[in-house]
């Protein structure tokens, strides 16, 4: 059995993360899709950022919702020893689909918490509709993930689970999780590869419901992954998640 490869935030290795050269390299390197993050500016602009605090990857500082579109173009993006990459911006999510789409999926997260970031997101993808089976609307906020499929009916949304909390057991986590994803008419569920087991995922998918998971870093998990016959996993280590690929043909 294969799998997807979802590049986390990009090739975040080489590149900062969520910039055009993390997911230019992470297409070099062999994934099928690319993971990004997208939060509004002030003036809601989709831009391809994690964090709500500029200074968490820029130089700038200051809550990313506080500032328009055009003032964020003044932040260069932090190298990983934490130095200002001059140039390297902030991209809008516009122009990572018009660099990228065609060459790679997309799994595109929603931050929110603005209940219009489902208008905004999906007013950018809609000059994209013949990529539509090439992206995936993600979120861990089931009520974005209702906005999208009410005003996008023909895109895909996959519903995020958090790691489970100390106190939670496995029976918890797919409880909530199964509800979660049939109240938001989720096309698969993305968890935590400590809440699976093989009683769980055939149970998702008897509710005709995926199953997918993230932080897929060693070859224990990859491991875990092809004998639970997960079909997308999602990692920050993208050159050992290519060679075990590799390694199964």
């Amino acid at each position: 059995m294969s799998f997807e490869i979802v590049a986390h935030r990009g090739a975040t290795t080489d590149f900062p993360e969520n910039t055009q050269s993390a997911f230019q390299r992470a297409i070099e390197l062999g994934v099928d899709i690319i993971e990004l993050d997208v939060r509004l500016t002030k003036d809601h602009v989709p831009v391809v950022y994690h964090w709500f605090y500029l200074q968490e990857k820029t130089d700038m500082t200051g809550a990313i919702f506080n500032y328009t579109y055009r003032e964020i173009q003044a932040a260069n993006v932090l190298d990983h020893q934490h130095n200002a990459i001059e140039g390297c911006k902030i991209p809008t999510l516009y122009q990572v689909l018009n660099r990228f789409s065609g060459k790679v999926g997309f799994e595109i997260e929603i931050h929110g918490p603005e209940i219009g970031a489902p208008a905004a997101i999906g007013g950018v993808l809609s000059g994209f509709g013949k990529l539509w089976k090439d992206i995936t609307i993600t979120s861990y906020e089931p009520e974005l993930l209702m906005e999208m499929k009410r005003l996008y009916p023909g895109l895909t949304v996959d519903l995020l689970i958090h790691r489970s909390k100390t106190w939670m057991a496995n029976d918890v986590a797919e409880y909530v999780a199964l509800n979660k994803a049939q109240l938001t008419h989720a096309r698969a569920v993305h968890m935590h590869l400590s809440q699976l087991t093989p009683q769980i995922i055939d149970n998702f998918q008897k509710h005709d419901i995926e199953v997918y998971t993230w932080d897929v870093n060693t070859q224990d998990s990859l491991n875990t992954c092809f004998d639970l016959g997960i079909r997308r996993i999602a990692t920050d280590d993208i050159r050992t998640a290519v060679e075990f690929r590799k390694s199964l043909k």
